[in-house]
């Protein structure tokens, strides 16, 4: 059954014609103009000129012409047009699209005379979001849209690709027909008091629960935080005394000239961030200042910047100078560093490994203790695959990041309705377990239901439809 079918929020997406820019801001060769709802054809009409006069359009074909203002019959723009009945488009509404020149200028012109004609603004996320509502998809789909725009890696990607495939929709329904099972049965024992030792098999109905509901919960679960590393990334922030190579090592890890590198210490004095791909990982590095004792007061704002991204940090790369002798300012950081953040993963780098003579790395040991450490040189890449390598496993715990066998709950509020639901069935065992009578069993299976039936959108209110599609961009 559709998501539509059994969602609660008042919202009619059908009352009126929204209408924006469905491409991204900047100049460019190709631009969106977007339109959705009943007035959608009128308006494509009073602004449509094709080259070929005609009384209509045909569904899903393209349509070469001019856009021109209506009220001085002028040009604006050479255009392709395209008109897509209702329902098969993307919201199951009549949608419009006027493909124009990628001007900034020429879409705000072009979006002014749609809105003069009787649409208005589209709210973020609301042409998926009245996908959701009229139900071409459920709320899990909607939501992998959203994931599909911000992938960062391929892995990332494909994640989303499966989830907007509906994989994890799939899987709830999977959960959820083996619970009406197990919900229809108890239903009739209710009904029929009498006949319970005959229709009731309390062992069967608690073995089909564990197997069929609990077991696939958990793994939804357990492979939630995979996931959240997949879609959302860590956060990677490098530390160091000034002049130990945390630009060049920014710059080695981009392949790219992306922070300035002198030998000048003190010259980075604000945090420079850029993603980068480490096995379909998705890795935020940092670049901080050189944390030293300093009474220049940029520098001196630099350094705070650096120890507040500390404070957020999923894994710390603490940067030494192997051509140099341990200093106290190293242990010192250290020291702070395990002070400010025990629990973060730390990993040591030595720098500068090509022209480190006679490097005797006991006395790391000795002065970090059981700290995981790396041989590099940023100048010349040496080691640096390892540092990647290093950087992975100490996140994940393993060295390659596959696919999961199963969906991934891809957001908190999955997780925690999931965590409910697996709740739920727990004491719904215990309930068969111990005999309870079959009325308070069907109480847990309810709410294991209702907790599903939010996880797809078909309980969800209204407050959480506008928290998850205010995170989409105008157009989408």
């Amino acid at each position: 059954m559709s998501a539509a079918t059994h969602h609660t929020a008042t919202t009619d997406p059908g009352e009126d014609t929204i209408a924006a820019i469905a491409t991204p801001p900047g100049a460019g060769g190709i631009g969106i103009v977007r339109i959705s709802g009943p007035l959608a054809a009128a308006i494509l009409t009073r602004l449509f000129r094709p080259r070929h006069p005609r009384k209509t359009l045909a569904s899903h074909r393209l349509y070469y012409g001019w856009i021109a203002d209506p009220s001085s019959g002028l040009p604006l723009d050479e255009v392709l047009a395209v008109h897509m009945h209702a329902p098969h488009t993307y919201t199951r509404e009549d949608v419009v699209e006027i493909h124009c020149h990628g001007s900034y200028l020429v879409l705000q012109k072009i979006l002014g005379l749609v809105l003069a004609e009787g649409a208005r603004p589209a709210q973020a996320g609301e042409f998926t979001k009245r996908a959701f509502l009229n139900g071409r998809i459920d709320l899990t789909r909607a939501e992998a849209v959203l994931e599909l725009l911000e992938a960062r890696t391929t892995a990332a990607l494909h994640l989303a690709t499966a989830q907007l495939q509906g994989r994890l929709f799939q899987e709830v329904s999977e959960i959820r027909a083996a619970l009406l099972t197990v919900r229809a049965i108890l239903e009739v024992a209710i009904d029929f008091p009498e006949d319970d030792v005959e229709i009731l098999d309390a062992t069967a109905l608690r073995e089909k629960l564990a197997s069929e509901v609990r077991v696939p919960l958990a793994g939804l679960l357990a492979g939630a935080d995979r996931g959240k590393i997949l879609r959302q990334g860590v956060a990677a922030v490098i530390l160091g005394r000034p002049n130990v190579g945390k630009s060049s090592l920014l710059n080695t890890l981009l392949r790219e000239e992306r922070a300035l590198v002198t030998p000048v210490p003190g010259t980075t004095r604000d945090t420079i961030e850029e993603y980068i791909d480490i096995k379909g990982m998705p890795v935020r590095i940092v670049d901080t200042a050189g944390i030293r004792e300093t009474r220049e007061t940029v520098e001196e704002m630099g350094i705070k910047r650096a120890r507040a991204k500390l404070a957020e940090a999923d894994l710390v790369l603490l940067l030494l100078d192997a051509s140099e002798p341990l200093t106290a300012e190293d242990r010192q950081l250290y020291a702070s560093i395990r002070e400010q953040n025990p629990a973060t993963p730390l990993l040591l780098v030595l720098n500068k490994m090509d022209i480190a003579a006679g490097l005797d790395i006991t006395s790391y040991a000795s002065a970090f203790g059981a700290e995981k450490l790396v041989c590099i040189s940023a100048r010349s890449g040496e080691g640096i695959d390892t540092l990647e390598d290093a950087i992975f496993e100490l996140v994940t715990g393993r060295s390659d990041l596959q696919e999961p066998a199963v969906a991934c709950a891809p957001n908190l509020r999955h997780q925690a309705a999931l965590g409910k639901a697996l709740t739920a069935c727990l004491q719904a065992e215990e309930g068969f377990l111990h005999g309870l009578p079959a009325d308070l069993v069907a109480v847990d299976l309810q709410a294991i239901l209702d907790h599903l039936a939010d996880i797809i959108g078909e309980t969800t209110t209204d407050d959480i439809l506008d928290l998850i599609f205010s995170q989409f961009c105008i157009g989408k």
